[in-house]
């Protein structure tokens, strides 16, 4: 468990965010779940704002109403486990006038629907409690649906108990499969059930008017939301403190907490062993604390036991994303620690006998993250760390060392400082523009080049996969649109709005109460060729793999997205040209070849069955045998590739592990496709060098 230190990042998703209060919450009475007067008064200014200020115009006419009660409907019930049919027909009745109701800040209908799913939850979590006294046919030839949001409400109590009585005996099985005993799956899951109806009864007005508000802002668009007078606090004392933690960004999905991301340098990632998209099941203080199961739980209390003091230990249990609900819960250990910006500082390699280029040397910078230290700048720093400044000597170091070309790898980059991405696009254009903001207003401002010339004038390439957001996409779609490099890999996230935080109280003057904040989408990012990043990204030159098995991903996975546009072309001069064709094929044949990339593309496929399933077996030998499956598809892959990079195969789930073994298996995996885009640039400086003065690529 050798881990750097980190920073734990919380991830605000829909109504559900992480709180530091750690206080034990009342039960709230029902007689207090109706609307207040300063909720009424938010819910008004939130209106006006949103008509206003939002980049998307509000049109509030009844479709969109009926469209915020369903996604409220969503929120609470994402699994359509709770309400009946005419729970719901009675809650569109009383929608017919919400679009109306909206612009007064009328709540009734939120707290209406509230209460009703408060009740439900009780009757639910007792029929659930009678199933587990009772015995579990797991010989019996019948399926389980996942959630799915196009399923009918059930008609009456009665097929709502078949629901539960299958999903109960699905969760029942999930833990024989992670080798838990009867009786211990019992105690485990009552405490689930009643840690259900606890949570429920915790919810007070200013989360159930939280969560409606945020309904109604993410049918506008997915990255505009509300944040309570608490929440707002909350977020306030996490930007100031120095939170330890783990170093991951959690979200809530239905009732599992997801693994979104993990923050560069911090424990998580350093593991090995925490992959995006993992679920965390269970958590768990110290060596030998006993694991608490957090399915069901809100985001905020799982977040409060994860984080913890600097050098102590918490163990998750994590159902990765690949095993669907079909068992395979791995055990983690991980030290608490802060993060530090040298942790997520940009480093350099350089790779030379590639095999298809023999004597070709290409530098390799990877950059996690967009950084700045803003704290430092503003003290007066002049040695402030930067990911330009940082870039800026790794060139002059691989230039020293004879590079032939450079690849810039931006895997997993979520994005940062936009005036990083502007810098650093710099170091490789001379001068011009490097992204288009528009407003809500129609206004477009260009972000240029903030200094002439150049730091590196070589070959050039870009590696992105599915996770590079933002600031990755800004810097990517800039080298490719003037012809600077070429990009490579997988078509990036397509996160290309732009978010601001209002104080809802600035709008109302004198107001005594607190009204809380809005995160405002606000404006959007074009690239220099007038194509948005939302939505589409950047669509690599050459394309690895993978890329053709990504299911829905980014915020094309996101429901009512931005749709992708475009404005004007900004004044530029192409700095140079990109020719792919014979350097596609090349790397085609290469690839199909490759184990790396064999196994990399069986992964992707596991992947891509997983999300697309909608059933699982309720028969235990049927999913010890499909999970047995998955299980030995990936580790043959995965073994026959390190045996032919000479690398030992290490089992990370054997009790003895040699850690330095791990770490290079590690290594060897994560380096597949930054090698291969080695390979790609180096065939570009051959051709340039025997098809001159045609260049493939130079200024």
């Amino acid at each position: 468990m050798r881990s750097r230190l980190s920073r734990l990042i919380l991830f605000v998703a829909a109504f559900l965010a992480a709180t530091l209060v750690l206080a034990a919450p009342r039960q709230v009475p029902l007689s207090e779940l109706f609307p207040s007067p300063a909720q009424t008064k938010s819910a008004v200014v939130i209106n006006k704002v949103l008509e206003r200020f939002h980049y998307k115009k509000v049109d509030i006419d009844s479709a969109f109403a009926q469209a915020v009660l369903d996604n409220y409907l969503e929120a609470l019930d994402p699994s359509r486990s709770f309400f009946l049919a005419r729970d719901v027909e009675r809650f569109k009745g009383g929608a017919k006038r919400l679009d109306e109701g909206l612009r007064r800040g009328e709540l009734d209908l939120a707290f209406d629907v509230f209460r009703v799913y408060r009740m439900r939850v009780d009757e639910r979590v007792i029929y659930a409690e009678s199933l587990l006294r009772g015995p579990f046919d797991f010989d019996r030839d019948e399926t389980y649906t996942l959630d799915s949001p196009d399923a009918a409400w059930a008609k009456d109590s009665a097929e709502l108990d078949e629901i539960w009585r299958r999903r109960v005996k699905n969760d029942f099985l999930t833990l024989r499969l992670a080798d838990k005993t009867d009786e211990e799956i019992r105690e485990r899951l009552s405490e689930r059930y009643q840690g259900l109806v606890r949570r429920t009864h915790q919810f007070d007005g200013n989360d159930v008017f939280q969560t409606f508000m945020n309904a109604y802002t993410q049918t506008l668009e997915p990255h505009t939301s509300y944040m309570s007078p608490s929440t707002s606090e909350n977020f306030d004392i996490s930007m100031k403190l120095s939170l330890e933690g783990i170093g991951a960004v959690l979200r809530a999905d239905n009732e599992y907490t997801v693994i979104q991301s993990t923050v560069p340098g911090g424990p998580a990632r350093e593991s090995g062993q925490v992959q995006t998209g993992d679920r965390i099941v269970g958590v768990a203080q110290g060596l030998e604390g006993p694991i608490e199961d957090v399915v069901g739980w809100r985001l905020q209390d799982v977040v409060d036991k994860i984080r913890g003091p600097k050098g102590s230990v918490v163990r998750l249990q994590l159902l990765p994303k690949s095993a669907a609900t079909n068992g395979g819960v791995r055990e983690v250990a991980i030290v608490r620690n802060e993060i530090k910006l040298e942790d997520q500082a940009a480093k350099a390699v350089v790779l030379d006998d590639l095999g298809n280029a023999p004597g070709i040397r290409i530098g390799v910078i990877e950059i996690p993250a967009f950084y700045r230290d803003f704290q430092a700048e503003g003290s007066g720093d002049r040695d402030f760390r930067s990911t330009t400044r940082d870039v800026r000597l790794l060139i002059d170091e691989l230039v020293l060392k004879g590079v032939d070309g450079i690849v810039i790898d931006l895997r997993g980059n979520g994005g940062g400082s936009l005036a990083e991405a502007t810098s650093l696009t710099g170091l490789f254009i001379d001068t011009g523009p490097v992204v288009q903001v528009k407003d809500a207003f129609g206004k477009i401002e260009v972000e240029t080049d903030p200094e002439p010339g150049l730091a590196y004038r070589g070959p050039l390439a870009v590696l992105v996969d599915r996770d590079s957001a933002s600031a990755s996409e800004i810097f990517a779609g800039a080298i490719q649109d003037y012809g600077r490099g070429l990009v490579i890999g997988e078509p990036t996230f397509g996160k290309g709005t732009v978010q601001t935080l209002i104080d809802l109280n600035r709008y109302v003057p004198g107001e005594q109460n607190n009204l809380g904040r809005l995160r405002l989408t606000m404006a959007e990012f074009f690239r220099i060729s007038g194509g948005s990043t939302q939505l589409r990204g950047v669509e690599p030159d050459i394309r690895f793999p993978t890329a053709e098995l990504m299911a829905e991903h980014g915020e094309r996975s996101l429901d009512n997205a931005l749709p992708w546009t475009r404005i004007r072309p900004a004044d530029y001069q192409k700095a140079g040209s990109v020719s792919v064709d014979l350097l596609a094929l090349q790397s085609a044949e290469r690839v199909s070849k490759d184990p790396g990339f064999t196994m990399l593309v069986e992964r992707s496929k596991l992947m891509r069955d997983v999300e697309a399933q909608t059933q699982v077996s309720l028969q235990e030998k049927a999913r010890r045998d499909e999970d047995k499956r998955r299980g030995s598809v990936f580790k043959e892959q995965q073994d026959a590739y390190l045996r032919a990079r000479g690398i030992a195969p290490v089992d990370e789930d054997d009790e003895q592990v040699d850690e330095d073994l791990l770490d290079a298996q590690r290594e060897a995996i994560a380096r597949i496709q930054v090698e291969e885009a080695a390979r790609i640039l180096a065939d570009a400086v051959l051709l340039d060098r025997t098809e001159r003065p045609r260049a493939v690529m130079r200024d």
